[in-house]
């Protein structure tokens, strides 16, 4: 379902993902791990056609993005680690325009959108205004909107930020079921290692723009000789405290300076 081959993004000199190679299969429920700045979320922004690749090949369920990027978004759905809602529009109109969008069919539609909305315990604010809701309430609204369209590949960029216990539980619990009943890939970033040692079943390590591990929460354990997924990632990638902020601004300059020279 999702193929990187000799996978590279620069962004000037800067190197941001460095020729990774990995395959996740169908139904696959994997997470990305990382410390800050390691690229997770550089990768999951090619993999959902935002960025094109420096070099190397990408497939996602059998499609190149850059080739066909719409046929490739009609078979995921995203949560973005940044926010993506409209605030501007009611919870109910943000999940409408999203299945209209996706060609999900009128007759089933206020249905799943109702289904969705009582999933994330939203329903009685189905007509209020996002721009009104708390963090979380968006966060749990972005997740619903996520799978409108029954997706069979699911990119979730640290979905559980900023949601209390009970509803990070709740939206794993759903999410596994998903999995196990439509065989819906899953790949997910997260910093909450519990969370990846309880429900993925496979754990790819990223690290300065490379994959340094890869394989079960248990046999991560094993080959680290530790009792925690948490202490297998320290041990994989360091216990110094990581500077995101120089890094993103980087980017982001080369970035601009690419466009700058396109244009």
């Amino acid at each position: 379902m999702i193929e990187a081959k000799n996978l590279v993004k620069k962004f000037g000199d800067f190197t941001a993902v460095d020729n990774i190679n990995f395959k996740v299969e169908k139904g696959e429920f994997a997470a990305f791990l990382g410390p800050n700045g390691a690229g997770k979320t550089t990768s999951i922004k090619m993999f959902t056609t935002l960025l094109h690749p420096t070099s190397g090949t990408l497939t996602i369920n059998g499609i190149n993005p850059a080739v066909d990027p719409f046929g490739v978004r009609r078979s995921f759905g995203i949560v973005f680690q940044d926010p993506s809602l409209d605030d501007e529009l009611t919870a109910y109109e943000n999940i409408e325009l999203h299945a209209v969008l996706y060609g999900v069919s009128k007759n089933d539609r206020a249905e799943k959108i109702k289904m969705l909305l009582n999933f994330v315990e939203l329903y009685d604010r189905k007509d209020n205004l996002v721009k009104t809701f708390s963090g979380g309430m968006k966060r749990r609204l972005e997740i619903a909107r996520a799978l409108v369209h029954e997706p069979t590949i699911l990119f979730l960029d640290e979905p559980t930020a900023g949601l209390d216990p009970q509803t990070r539980n709740h939206m794993w619990s759903y999410i596994e079921k998903l999995n196990q009943e439509r065989q819906m890939t899953v790949l997910f970033t997260t910093h909450y290692m519990e969370e990846a040692e309880k429900f993925a079943r496979r754990v790819l390590v990223m690290d300065q723009g490379k994959i340094v591990e890869d394989g079960s929460p248990k046999e991560l354990m094993e080959r680290a000789q530790v009792p925690s997924l948490e202490e297998a990632f320290l041990k994989f990638t360091g216990h110094g405290i990581r500077e995101e902020t120089a890094s993103a601004v980087d980017q982001l300059r080369q970035h601009r300076k690419a466009w700058g020279a396109k244009r």
